[in-house]
């Protein structure tokens, strides 16, 4: 109706309006309020005039209603109250403020239409209004009502939003240095609800994996882990302590990372823990990683073992106490990752750490002269024992990861790390001896072998063959045969863990006289075929290498109880009665060793390997419990008590044990006999005649491999046989030339070549019938023959002269006159 008046007063004249328009009533004042739009002015209801009254809750109901049923009016809506908030933040005008993000957040709550989006930017605007505020209040104000949008489900995706600015003011608000401890609390946990709040709004959305970006990251993560780590506000509780919110909001972050964001998730962590220097010490490191591989999802494991191995080799040479704090929490990443799945990282893993491991062992050394230096000594010393700690973690990690593995994958890791176990003579691609030395060389052996006691450590192969294939064995005893007792007793510590699947090792510690086997409940089961077969092809082998190990003269007591504990779990788990005869004429062997002496060993070792063979056949009587066999070794321990104690375990391995200065062969009450074993064992099942023959240890290439010392590896004859006869002197010569000086020198190869001629010559022996190889050996003695004539003829027979030479043809002397024009001589001697 005021409309339409005004229309008629222009109509009439400009005065006449200016008079009717006075004479309208007073609440319609002002021609601009009642042309406002009615969103407007609903808008304005809201806000009494005094802000400590609150929300007009009527005319909100009003504006709800509306914005309701005219959900095209909610960009508009929106825009003035952001416009409304921005004016009253510039006037600190901060009660209506408040009042002005409560019926945003009532309308957002309300509304969840399509036409939301329009109104969710200018929501958002306000909200960056107020995180852009010095003011706490004003700062936790907006977070909060960001963590309510953030908690509402959006029927649609957003294809223009993004959230940098919130990422990067919250992460802000997470390093808050408020003077006030209560304020900066607050607002860092209002930064840590912000981050919250962004991560549920946007990791759930595709068209928002911007997030995982590494810029976003970069600010996310470093936020969380900085208030994990300053935990000032310890006495506070739930969501009130910035630590632990940190922590949640962290794990609530990995839980929902893909596969392809792992690596932008963990970097972060990483470089954060190099830019505070948290790897030494590492409290807070491990327990970090430890968070990391219980948030993710199982299958993603290996993302994060990859990142700590890539993070060590960039530290790899760094102080030796920070590439321990990296180890170490590569320990506790791998340790939860074996119980589930890691992929293909296995060998990946101890790939790295062998690297890493031989990388020490340089360092530790150094350069020699460097070391011999006076003035270095304290240094080097620190720096030695700093390596030791890097070497003992590589150790415990590489055990500690191979001893969680399944069988059959730690079956690959025992081969895989015996192959980067050092051997002399045997080629090593990963470490390279040369440039570490001996010592170095001994203590990469020590090391790597006490990583495998502890990867063998519960390992419980079906069958032997399994658990001790050739490509494992044969380096085993190798090593075996080094002229150290300390890598002696690591190879047979080994063997016992492969060997014994019923757990009796701990029944069997301590070499002694056990008087009652029965006691100790030993668990046994009848050996498998598959156990019988790989006895008949590796039996010799282990045995050759007992009786070589036996002799050392380096041995100590420890020595002596691991084989006697390797000679009882054999007994006990792949012994039949061929394996047994076999053992006894082992045990027989090392007796007659040590009363023969033919090495000049000391007075200890013999009555070592005395003692090892009595306690042995004592055990082996009782296992087999045969009476007269228990009855004849029962009578040697009972005479060793009364005239010869020091042939006794219990008595020679004591401190002060009295040693003889020679061992009496003659009295044969002391020792154990051939003839009364056979008799004893007279039962349907024993091959006593096998018994009557002496053991004779097989004779093969791996003294070469083990380094020893001897005449025969100094200086080495070899005669090769040929079924030619001797090739003319036109055939020897030739031409030297540089090819030919070229091939001379280079000898790549001839190691293969021997290995496999040796290995083509024994699969001949075994498996070649008798008649076959009988002739071949007579062939061969008669060519032998032949060709040892040949030599002496040409050796000791004089050379020609014209005065003639003396030959014997049947019994008569012969002159034979040669002319000088017939005579070959020499080609100086011709001018």
């Amino acid at each position: 109706m005021h409309l339409s008046l005004c229309r008629r007063a222009r109509l009439v004249h400009p005065l006449s309006f200016a008079i009717l328009f006075i004479s309208l009533p007073r609440r319609v004042c002002g021609c601009c309020g009642p042309l406002r739009p009615r969103y407007k002015r609903l808008v304005d209801n809201i806000f009494p005039e005094d802000p400590k009254d609150g929300l007009v809750k009527s005319d909100m109901e009003k504006l709800t209603f509306y914005a309701v049923s005219a959900p095209e009016k909610l960009d508009r809506i929106g825009a003035y109250l952001a416009e409304r908030l921005s004016r009253d933040v510039v006037r600190h005008r901060y009660g209506y403020v408040v009042i002005a993000m409560e019926a945003l957040d009532q309308l957002l709550m309300a509304c969840h239409s399509q036409s939301i989006k329009p109104f969710v930017e200018s929501f958002l605007h306000m909200v960056a209004k107020l995180l852009e505020s010095r003011e706490p209040d004003l700062q936790v104000l907006g977070t909060n009502s960001f963590v309510k949008f953030a908690n509402i489900e959006e029927d649609t995706p957003s294809y223009h939003r993004r959230y940098d600015f919130f990422v990067s003011q919250f992460s802000a608000m997470c390093h808050s240095t408020h003077e006030d401890s209560e304020t900066r609390s607050r607002i860092r946990v209002a930064g840590i609800k912000g981050l919250q709040g962004v991560v549920r709004k946007t990791v759930n959305d595709e068209l928002q994996a911007i997030i995982w970006e590494p810029q976003h990251m970069d600010k996310l993560i470093p936020s969380m882990l900085f208030n994990m780590q300053d935990n000032e506000d310890s006495e506070r509780a739930g969501e009130e302590n910035p630590a632990s919110l940190a922590e949640s909001c962290f794990r609530e972050l990995l839980g929902r990372a893909a596969y392809g964001n792992m690596n932008n998730a963990v970097h972060p962590v990483l470089v954060h823990l190099d830019n505070h220097r948290l790897w030494d010490p590492n409290d807070f490191a491990v327990p970090c990683f430890r968070i990391i591989m219980y948030s993710i999802q199982a299958q993603h494991s290996h993302h994060v073992i990859q990142q700590v191995l890539s993070h060590l080799d960039t530290h790899s040479k760094n102080t030796p106490r920070v590439r321990a704090g990296i180890v170490q929490v590569l320990l506790e990443t791998v340790a939860i990752a074996a119980k589930g799945s890691i992929g293909p990282t296995v060998l990946e893993v101890f790939n790295t750490l062998l690297k890493h491991l031989r990388m020490s062992v340089d360092f530790e050394l150094g350069d020699g002269s460097r070391r011999n230096s006076a003035s270095s000594l304290s240094s080097t010393r620190t720096k030695e024992s700093e390596e030791r700690i890097v070497q003992n973690a590589i150790i415990q990690t590489i055990g500690f990861f191979g001893g969680n593995l399944p069988d059959y994958q730690r079956a690959e890791v025992m081969m895989f790390i015996m192959g980067k176990v050092p051997v002399y003579g045997t080629p090593c691609h990963t470490l390279d001896t040369v440039k570490i030395g001996h010592q170095g060389t001994k203590r990469i052996q020590t090391m790597l072998l006490s990583s495998l006691i502890m990867v063998t450590s519960g390992f419980k192969c079906k069958t032997m063959c399994a658990g001790l294939p050739v490509a494992f064995l044969e380096p085993l005893c190798s090593i075996s045969l080094m002229e150290d007792s300390e890598l002696r007793q690591l190879v047979l510590e080994i063997l016992h863990n492969i060997i014994d699947r019923h757990d009796n090792r701990a029944k069997l510690r301590g070499i002694r006289i056990i008087p009652n086997v029965a006691a100790l409940k030993i668990k046994r089961e009848k050996i498998s075929k598959q156990d019988v077969v790989f006895m008949k092809k590796h039996g010799q082998q282990i045995y050759r290498h007992i009786y070589l190990g036996c002799k050392e003269e380096d041995n100590v007591q420890k020595n002596f109880e691991l084989l006697f504990t390797a000679l009882a779990l054999i007994t006990i788990e792949l012994a039949n009665e061929e394996v047994m005869i076999d053992l006894m004429r082992l045990s027989i062997a090392l007796q007659d060793m040590a009363l023969a002496n033919e090495e000049n060993m000391p007075m200890f070792i013999r009555c070592g390997i005395m003692a090892l063979v009595a306690a042995y056949l004592n055990f082996l009587s009782q296992m087999i419990a045969n009476p007269p066999f228990c009855q004849h070794v029962s009578k040697v321990i009972e005479m060793r008590n009364l005239d010869a104690p020091y042939l006794l375990p219990e008595h020679v391995f004591r401190e002060k044990c009295v040693l003889p200065d020679s061992l009496d062969r003659d009295d044969v009450g002391l020792y154990f006999q051939t003839a009364d074993l056979a008799e004893a064992l007279s039962v349907p099942g024993y091959n006593v005649e096998r018994l009557a023959i002496p053991y004779i240890p097989q004779v093969t290439d791996e003294d070469r491999l083990s380094r020893r010392k001897s005449f025969v590896d100094t200086i080495s004859l070899q005669v090769d046989i040929l079924s030619n006869s001797l090739p003319d002197q036109s055939q020897l010569a030739e031409e030297i030339t540089f090819e030919t000086l070229k091939k001379a020198i280079d000898t790549t190869g001839l190691e293969e070549q021997e290995r496999e001629r040796r290995r083509q010559v024994m699969e001949k022996f075994q498996k070649a019938p008798f008649e076959e190889i009988a002739a071949h050996c007579e062939s061969k003695a008669n060519m032998l023959h032949d060709r040892l004539a040949q030599i002496f003829e040409l050796t000791i027979r004089p050379p020609p002269s014209p005065s003639g030479t003396v030959t014997v043809t049947s019994g008569h002397a012969q002159y034979q006159s040669v002319p000088v024009y017939e005579m070959k001589f020499p080609d100086l001697c011709v001018y």
